[in-house]
C-alpha cells in the first residue's frame, strides 16, 4: 500500500515553491489506479515549465517516488530486525522499465521520539516499513548507497521528522544529471558515503551497476549455459530465492549476458505472494518468486524452467531434466573454458594488499576490481552470443530487401543443433536481432565480429560458395565422410584469384571461428570521474540554480581543460552542460552545447531534446536559432522491419524478377538478371511464370545443398590447390583420356576416373585454344561430342557428352572468354562473373527442359560473346604496367562511381598496444557510400560506412587516426578508424566543401574550402577554426599547400594564398581559353622546379608555368586524341594525368616526363572517364572511374 509518493521536481519558481514543496499527506493512493499527468499542449506556464523540463532531461532520480511495498506481506515481529535491501524492475506495455531498489527496516507500532528505538523493550511489537526509491535508470548500486546514507540520518531523527528528510533526501537527488553514455562517471557526496554514478557504454546498452558476477557464484557455467539456452529460446523461467534481493539481481545479469539480443517478453523478476497468478500465463516471461513458492508453483503449473539461485539448480515443473535442445557444443564448450579464468573472489585477488583505512578508498578499489571484473564478464558473455550466430546469421541476409533466409540458414547448420536454432528463429529476442543487423548497427556484437573475421571473410561478399579443396580435407579429418559425387555441384561464385588460398569453413566443429584468447584479454577502457558539487544546504529556487550555475561553471572548467587531448571526453562534458542549461532554460546555450557535438561526438546526439528544445523555443530566442540552422539538425529514423524470403505467386515482370533474384541472393547484379529474365522468359511476352520461377529456385537450392556433401579422394585433392571448388560435373562418358567424369573447378578442367577414382588434367582454361563441337562413331551411329585444343599438347581431347555436349560447350567457352578477359585486364571481376554466369546456365537448362533451353542458356553466355565484340588484347604498356584491377561496387546491385580515393599508410591507425596496421584504401562511391580496403591484399574491409546522402568531394587522412570526408551537404564528416564509423561532424561550412589539405610542415594544420570561396585553417587536434579565409571567384575547386603557402585552383586562375590569406600570385586562364568559357579542371605545383602545370576539362593542351614568371605565356604540351584534363597527380619524378578521348566514354592515364615534357605511357584501363587519382607511397597509382565501368586500377610507378 502507498502511504507517501514523492515526485520531481521538489523545487519550483518562488511563487509555486510553497505550493509545490506542500506534503501530499497520508492519501491512500493504488499502485494500479495511480493518475497519469498529462503534459499540457500549449506553452508552458510559469508554475508548470519545471515538470515540463523534467520530463525531457535525464536525472539520476527522474519520475522518482518513495512508497511502501513489502512482497512477503506486512510483518508484524516482537524484535526489531536489521534493515534490507532487495530491488525491483517495473516494465509497462510499451516495454519500458523502471528500477527501483527498497530498503526495509522495523519501527514500533507505538509511536515514540525517535523513529528507532534502541534497547527497546521486549513487549512492544514492530512493523516492516520500507523505502523505494524508483528510477529510469538501474542504478541499483548507487541506490543502495544512497538509502544507506539516508538510514543514518532516520536512526537519529524523530518520527515527526521522517517526511521532511525523506523529501530533501529525495530533492537532492534529482539534481544529479545521469552521465552520458561513454567512459564519464559522476561522483557526488552523500555523507558519510562517496556514491559514483556509471555510465553506459553505449547509448543503446544499459548501465551496468550491479556485480555480473552473482550467477557465477550461485550457478556451474553448464547450468549457466542452460539457463541462457532457454532464454533464447522464449522458455517460461522462473528465479527462486529465499532472498529477495538475489532475484532481481540474478534476473538483471542474465539478461545482460543476453547483449545485443534484448528480452521482449513479459519481465517480473519479483512476484509479491499476491501476485503468483501470473505464473499461469501462457506466453513466455522471466519472472522471480520467494523459494517458499518452489513447491506449490512446481505442482500448479507445467513446462517452467525453475531455477533454484540458492541451491544452484535448474529443472522444469514435470522433471529433473531440461528437455530443450542444447546451445552449439562448440560455442558452449568455449564459453565454459572461458568462465573458468575469470577471477570472481574479491578476496583472494587483493589478499596480498595492505588493508585500507579509509571506507571510501576500500570502496574505490572494490568498484575498480569489480568494473574490471564485470568488463571481464561482458566479454565471455558477448563471445558467447557472437559464436551462435556471427557470420552464418549475416550470410543469409539480404540488406537492400531486407530479407533473412531462415529456411537457407538452418541447412547449414549441423544436424544435432538444427533444433536449437528453428527455435531461436521463432523467437521475438532473434527478430529484433535480425533488425539491427540489416540496419548494420554497429554495436558490441558488430564490432567483435568484424574484429575476429579473417582477412579473406571481410573480402567476401554475401553470397553463397562451394567448399574449397582445404574445407573438404578439414572435414575428412573430423570424421569419415564417403565419397558422394553428384551431377550438379555448385554455389554462385568462386574465389576471386589464382593465388589466394581461401579457408572457409562450415558445417562442423572444426569449422567455427572464435575469437582467440588475447581478444578477451583487453582491458576496459580508462574511466573519467567528474565530481559534482556539494548541494546546497537549502533547496530553495535560487539556492538550486547557483548550485546549477556552479557546476556550469566546472563543466566550463573541465571543457577548457580537455579540448585539445580527449574528444570523446569533451563531448561528455558538452553533453552534461546541455543538460544542466536545459534545467536552467538557457535554451540557446543548451543548444549550442549539444551543436558542438557534432565536432566531438555524433554518437551521444540527444535528437529528442533538442527537438524538444527548438518546440519550446520562445520568439526571439527562435528568431536568433534560426540564424543557425544546424541547430535543427534530426536523425532520420532508419527502416526497421524485416522479412521472410517467398517465392512469387504471380507473373513476374522484370522489375518483380529483379526483386525476388536478389532477395534469394542468387545474383544481385542487375545486367545479369536482365540476361537471365530474357532466358528464363525465352518465347513468353516478357513475363516469368512463378512456377518455373520455383523450378528454376528450387534447381539452384538442391545445386547448394549437393555441393556441400561433395568428397573427393586424397589423390585428387592432392593435384588440386588448397582454394580449388568444383563447380560442374559431367556424367560418366568416355574420353580420349579413359572413362571417366569431367569435373569443372574455377581453374581447370580435369577428369575423375572410374573405377579406382584418379585424376588426370584435361586443360587450364587459360590454356585452351579452341573448343567445338564435333560427332564421334558409336557403333552405327554418330554421337555428339565436345573437342577442346590445348596449347603444348598436340593430341585433341574429345568427349562423348551426348546429350551435356551443347550445355558444356557454353560452358567451357564462357570460362574461357572469361579467364582470357581477367588475365589480359588483370581483374579478377571477369572470372567471378563467368563462373556465375555458367551456374546460371546450368540452373536455366535444368528448369526448362525444351529443345529450346540451349538457345535460352547462350543468352547468358556474356564474355563468349563480347570477346568478338571487344579487343581481347590490352596494349604491352598498359599489361605491364597495370597490377591489379578492384571493384568497390562488388557488395551493390549496380556499379557505382568512383568519385574520391584515398590512401592511408599502416601507421595511420597504429598505437602503442597493437601491432602495426596494414595500409587501407578508401573509396568514396555515390549517395555518401565509403568502401574500404586492405591496401596489402586489397581485400575489402568495410562495405560500407554511410557520411550522408550527398556525393562526397574529397578526403583526407589525418595522424590523430582520423579521416575526413567533405561533402556536397556542406558538412566535414570525421571517421574514426579504429570503429571505422563516423562519429563527428563539422559543420561551418555553408556551400558544399570541394577540397581539403593539410600542412605537412605542421600537422596540426588543416584547411578546408567551398566552392562558394571559403577557406577554413583548423586546429586538427581541437577541431576549432583557427583562421577564415574568403577568395573571391565563381567558384573554388581545390586547394593544395606547399612549403607553407595555399595554393587555390579557381574556374579561371590558380591562386597562390600568404599566411595572412592575401594573394601572392595568381595565374590566370589563356585568353584563347577564356573565349570557350573553359575553366581549370586540375593542377600540380613542382616546388623545387618552379613550376605548375594546368589542365583544363575542355582543352586539348596541357599548360606548364614557371611560377618565378607567371604572367610570362605558359609552354604547352598538345595532347592529342583527347578532349581534356579531369585530374592530375605528381608521383617520384612524373606527372600522371587522366584524359578524356574524344567522341567515348573511356579515358586513358597518361604519363608525362616533367623534364622532357613528353608523354612516357598511355594507359587504357577503363572503360568509362577517369574520375580521381591517388598515389600509394609513391609505389602505385591508382584511378577511380564512373558508373559505366565503376572499378579502381592499381598501376605500377618506375
Amino acid at each position: 500500500e502507498v502511504l507517501h509518493v514523492l515526485v520531481p521536481p521538489f523545487v519550483s519558481r518562488p511563487q509555486a515553491e510553497s505550493e509545490t514543496l506542500r506534503p501530499r499527506g497520508k492519501r491512500r493512493r493504488s499502485f494500479l489506479r495511480k493518475k497519469r499527468e498529462q503534459l499540457p499542449s500549449s506553452a508552458p506556464t510559469p508554475g508548470t515549465e519545471n515538470v515540463l523540463v523534467y520530463s525531457q532531461i535525464q536525472t539520476f532520480m527522474n519520475n522518482e517516488c518513495i512508497f511502501v511495498f513489502l512482497p512477503g506481506g506486512l510483518q508484524v515481529t516482537s524484535e526489531q530486525k536489521d534493515e534490507e535491501f532487495h530491488f525491483l524492475v517495473f516494465t509497462n506495455v510499451f516495454g519500458n522499465k523502471t528500477h527501483g531498489v527498497v530498503m526495509q527496516c522495523y519501527r514500533p507500532i507505538q509511536e515514540g521520539t525517535s523513529f528507532y528505538q534502541n534497547g527497546a523493550d521486549s513487549s512492544k511489537l514492530f512493523s516492516a516499513y520500507s523505502f523505494c526509491v524508483i528510477s529510469k535508470y538501474p542504478f541499483f548500486t548507487a541506490l543502495k548507497d544512497c538509502l544507506s546514507c539516508l538510514l543514518i540520518q532516520l536512526k537519529t531523527c524523530r518520527l515527526s521528522d521522517m517526511e521532511d528528510r525523506v523529501k530533501e533526501f529525495a530533492a537532492k537527488l534529482t539534481l544529479v544529471p545521469v552521465p552520458p553514455p561513454g567512459q564519464l562517471h559522476l561522483m557526488f557526496e552523500l555523507r558519510p558515503l562517496t556514491i559514483i554514478l556509471p555510465a553506459k557504454e553505449d547509448r543503446d546498452l544499459p548501465a551496468v551497476d550491479l556485480d555480473l558476477h552473482l550467477p557465477f557464484l550461485c550457478l556451474r557455467p553448464q547450468q549457466l549455459l542452460q539457463v541462457i539456452c532457454c532464454l533464447l529460446q522464449e522458455q517460461r523461467v522462473v528465479l527462486f530465492s529465499a532472498d529477495w534481493s538475489r532475484l532481481t539481481l540474478m534476473a538483471e545479469c542474465l539478461l545482460l549476458f543476453l547483449q545485443p539480443l534484448s528480452w521482449q517478453q513479459p519481465y517480473v523478476p519479483v512476484l509479491a505472494r499476491g501476485m503468483l497468478d501470473f505464473l499461469m500465463a501462457p506466453t513466455a516471461f522471466l519472472m522471480g518468486c520467494h523459494l517458499s513458492h518452489f513447491a506449490e508453483v512446481a505442482a500448479e503449473t507445467e513446462d517452467l524452467i525453475l531455477i533454484n539461485i540458492d541451491k544452484g539448480t535448474v529443472c522444469t515443473s514435470s522433471s529433473d531434466t531440461i528437455d530443450l535442445p542444447d546451445i552449439p557444443p562448440a560455442a558452449a564448450e568455449c564459453f565454459t573454458q572461458r568462465c573458468q579464468s575469470l577471477k570472481i573472489h574479491f578476496d583472494l585477488d587483493h589478499w596480498r594488499h595492505a588493508s585500507s583505512t579509509d571506507i571510501n578508498e576500500q570502496r574505490t578499489q572494490r568498484r575498480t576490481w569489480q568494473q574490471n571484473l564485470n568488463h571481464n564478464i561482458q566479454r565471455v558473455a558477448l563471445e558467447l552470443i557472437v559464436n551462435i550466430f556471427r557470420l552464418d546469421v549475416s550470410d543469409h541476409l539480404n540488406y537492400e530487401h531486407r530479407v533473412f533466409h531462415s529456411e537457407e540458414f538452418l541447412k547449414t547448420r549441423e544436424p544435432a543443433e538444427q533444433l536449437f536454432y528453428k527455435k531461436v528463429l521463432e523467437t521475438h529476442i532473434f527478430h529484433s536481432f535480425l533488425k539491427d543487423r540489416l540496419n548494420k548497427k554497429m554495436d558490441n556484437f558488430a564490432r567483435m565480429e568484424l574484429g575476429t573475421r579473417s582477412e579473406i571473410m571481410k573480402a567476401m561478399v554475401e553470397v553463397p560458395r562451394r567448399p574449397t579443396m582445404q574445407e573438404i580435407q578439414a572435414r575428412r579429418k573430423s570424421s569419415v565422410t564417403e565419397i558422394r559425387l553428384s551431377k550438379r555441384l555448385g554455389m554462385s561464385l568462386p574465389n576471386l584469384g589464382d593465388d589466394q588460398t581461401i579457408s572457409f569453413q562450415r558445417n562442423s566443429l572444426l569449422t567455427r571461428i572464435f575469437v582467440p584468447d588475447p581478444g578477451l584479454k583487453s582491458p576496459p577502457k580508462p574511466v573519467k570521474v567528474f565530481k559534482l558539487p556539494d548541494f546546497p544546504a537549502s533547496l530553495s529556487f535560487h539556492s538550486v540554480q547557483s548550485y546549477y550555475s556552479e557546476l556550469i561553471q566546472q563543466l566550463g572548467k573541465a571543457i577548457f581543460t580537455v579540448q585539445n587531448e580527449n574528444s570523446a571526453l569533451l563531448a561528455r562534458f558538452y553533453y552534461l552542460r546541455g543538460l544542466i542549461n536545459t534545467l536552467c532554460s538557457r535554451r540557446l546555450d543548451a543548444l549550442s552545447d549539444f551543436q558542438n557535438l557534432y565536432k566531438t561526438d555524433t554518437a551521444i546526439f540527444p535528437t529528442h531534446l533538442v527537438t524538444f528544445l527548438v518546440d519550446s523555443l520562445h520568439r526571439d530566442e527562435r528568431q536568433q536559432a534560426q540564424r543557425r540552422p544546424e541547430l535543427k539538425r534530426l536523425i532520420l529514423k532508419p527502416d526497421d522491419h524485416v522479412k521472410k524470403f517467398q517465392l512469387p505467386r504471380q507473373q513476374l515482370h522484370q522489375d518483380e524478377f529483379v526483386r525476388c533474384i536478389q532477395e534469394c541472393r542468387i545474383v544481385k547484379d542487375v545486367t545479369t538478371i536482365h540476361r537471365l529474365f530474357e532466358a528464363l522468359a525465352d518465347g513468353q511476352p516478357q513475363k516469368v511464370d512463378p512456377e518455373l520461377f520455383k523450378i528454376f529456385y528450387t534447381f539452384w537450392k538442391e545445386a547448394e545443398a549437393e555441393a556441400q556433401d561433395v568428397s573427393l579422394p586424397s589423390e585428387v585433392i592432392d593435384h588440386l590447390d588448397y582454394s580449388e571448388c568444383v563447380y560442374k560435373l559431367s556424367s560418366c562418358v568416355k574420353t580420349s583420356l579413359g572413362v571417366g567424369k569431367i569435373a569443372m573447378t574455377q581453374k581447370r578442367l580435369f577428369l575423375l576416373t572410374e573405377g579406382r577414382p584418379g585424376f588426370l588434367e584435361i586443360t587450364k582454361f587459360r590454356d585452351i585454344q579452341e573448343v567445338k563441337v564435333a560427332t564421334a562413331p558409336f557403333l552405327l551411329v554418330r554421337i555428339p561430342s565436345l573437342r577442346i585444343q590445348t596449347s603444348g599438347r598436340p593430341e585433341t581431347f574429345e568427349a562423348n557428352l551426348k546429350t551435356e555436349t551443347e550445355l558444356w560447350n557454353l560452358v567451357v567457352k564462357e570460362m574461357w572468354a572469361g579467364r582470357k578477359m581477367a588475365d589480359q585486364h588483370k581483374d579478377p571481376q571477369y572470372m567471378t562473373q563467368a563462373l556465375t554466369n555458367v551456374l546460371l546456365m546450368d540452373a536455366v537448362t535444368g528448369s526448362l527442359q525444351t529443345q529450346r533451353s540451349i538457345a535460352a542458356a547462350s543468352k547468358l553466355a556474356y564474355f563468349d560473346k563480347i570477346k568478338h565484340e571487344v579487343p581481347m588484347m590490352v596494349p604491352k604498356t598498359t599489361s605491364e604496367t597495370l597490377k591489379h584491377k578492384i571493384n568497390p561496387s562488388l557488395d551493390l546491385a549496380e556499379p557505382q562511381t568512383v568519385h574520391v580515393l584515398l590512401y592511408t599508410p599502416g601507421q595511420l591507425t597504429c598505437n602503442d598496444s597493437e601491432a602495426e596496421m596494414n595500409p587501407k584504401l578508401w573509396v568514396a562511391l555515390s549517395g555518401g557510400r565509403v568502401v574500404v580496403f586492405d591496401a596489402a591484399s586489397w581485400s575489402m574491409l568495410q562495405a560500407c560506412i554511410q557520411v550522408g546522402e550527398s556525393q562526397v568531394n574529397c578526403m583526407m587522412g589525418l595522424v590523430q587516426e582520423q579521416v575526413w570526408i567533405g561533402s556536397q551537404d556542406s558538412v566535414i564528416y570525421i571517421i574514426d578508424t579504429h570503429s571505422m564509423s563516423c562519429n563527428k561532424q563539422l559543420t561551418e561550412h555553408r556551400q558544399e566543401v570541394t577540397s581539403l589539405a593539410m600542412d605537412t610542415r605542421d600537422l596540426q594544420l588543416t584547411y578546408s574550402c567551398s566552392c562558394d570561396g571559403s577557406i577554413l585553417q583548423w586546429d586538427s587536434s581541437s577541431l576549432k577554426v583557427k583562421r577564415q579565409f574568403h577568395l573571391n571567384c565563381q567558384r573554388l575547386s581545390s586547394i593544395q599547400v606547399h612549403d607553407g603557402t595555399l595554393w587555390c585552383c579557381c574556374d579561371d586562375s590558380i591562386v597562390e594564398l600568404k599566411k595572412s590569406g592575401t594573394a601572392q600570385r595568381r595565374i590566370t586562364l589563356p585568353s584563347d581559353l577564356r573565349s570557350t568559357s573553359s575553366s581549370f579542371s586540375s593542377f600540380v605545383v613542382i616546388p623545387e622546379r618552379g613550376q605548375v602545370w594546368t589542365g583544363c576539362a575542355d582543352s586539348v593542351d596541357l599548360c606548364l608555368w614557371q611560377t618565378n614568371n607567371h604572367r610570362h605565356p605558359p609552354k604547352r604540351i598538345s595532347l592529342p586524341g583527347t578532349s581534356g584534363v579531369t585530374c592530375m597527380i605528381r608521383v617520384k619524378d612524373q606527372v600522371s594525368y587522366d584524359r578524356e578521348c574524344d567522341g567515348q566514354l573511356r579515358s586513358q592515364v597518361l604519363v608525362v616526363d616533367p623534364q622532357s615534357h613528353a608523354v612516357e605511357k598511355e594507359l587504357q584501363g577503363h572503360s568509362d572517364s577517369i574520375q580521381t587519382l591517388c598515389s600509394a607511397e609513391d609505389r602505385y597509382v591508382l584511378s577511380g572511374s564512373a558508373r559505366r565501368d565503376g572499378k579502381i586500377a592499381i598501376w605500377k610507378v618506375e
